[in-house]
């Protein structure tokens, strides 16, 4: 079999990106049992509600929703265990100094294969308050509003 090239994206996190503030984002790897990757390939997982952190000098990730392999038997894997993740060490140890700090957490924004292995996007963030949303949607809004303005005026142009 050929090895795969290029990326996949299996599922991503367009809550997270509304409802926090990146900071900072890693690329990691994830410990993953047989049925899991199977599971992965046919494209079904859920990553919304997904949380990570950092335990004992080590990363993990809860609540991530891979389901069972539908032709799996025995050997079948736990829907929603968590799952290991790996980053090096001294990432590790960056992300664990930040967490502590007051507001700063890990959310997974997309899960994805990567030359055939899973990856899994985590950021560094921070929670947005009520208005930072609504200045963050009134910044797209105005945005949209200019683009259309300034194509409006291109096709204008073209017209005369």
């Amino acid at each position: 079999m050929a090895k795969e090239k290029g990326n996949k994206v299996i599922a991503q996190n367009k809550r997270a990106r509304h409802e926090y503030t990146i900071l900072d984002t890693y690329e990691c790897g994830m410990v993953l049992t047989g049925t899991e990757v199977k599971s992965l390939r046919e494209g079904r997982a859920n990553i919304v509600d997904g949380y990570a952190y950092i335990q004992g000098h080590e990363a993990w990730v809860d609540n991530l929703f891979i389901p069972e392999y539908t032709q799996g038997t025995w050997t079948n894997h736990s829907a929603k265990r968590k799952r290991k993740l790996l980053l090096h060490k001294l990432e590790i140890r960056k992300l664990e100094s930040k967490v502590k700090e007051t507001g700063h957490t890990l959310v997974p924004l997309s899960l994805y294969f990567k030359d055939g292995r899973v990856k899994l996007e985590i950021a560094l963030a921070v929670g947005k308050k009520l208005y930072d949303k609504r200045q963050t949607l009134r910044e797209q809004q105005d945005r949209r509003e200019s683009d259309r303005a300034i194509a409006a005026a291109r096709r204008k142009q073209r017209a005369v």
